[in-house]
């Protein structure tokens, strides 16, 4: 499943200039683009904010258990 810039500012609230920019710097969620079309493969946009997770010092993962 592919999501446009618009549905990733949606489901993330990250602006879509803050998108746009990032593709500029090369940061952020990868990407797919054909020709002008953008989008962003969902289980690499998953990927992509599991990496900012902060988890309390207390907590234990399920992978550590």
């Amino acid at each position: 499943m592919f999501l446009t810039e618009r549905e990733v500012a949606k489901l993330t609230g990250i602006a879509v200039q803050t998108l746009r920019n990032w593709r500029c710097m090369r940061v952020g969620p990868p990407y797919v683009k054909i020709g002008r079309l953008v989008r962003y493969p969902k289980d690499e946009l998953d990927k992509f904010m599991r990496r900012w997770v902060i988890r309390p010092e207390g907590e234990r993962s399920s992978e550590n258990s």
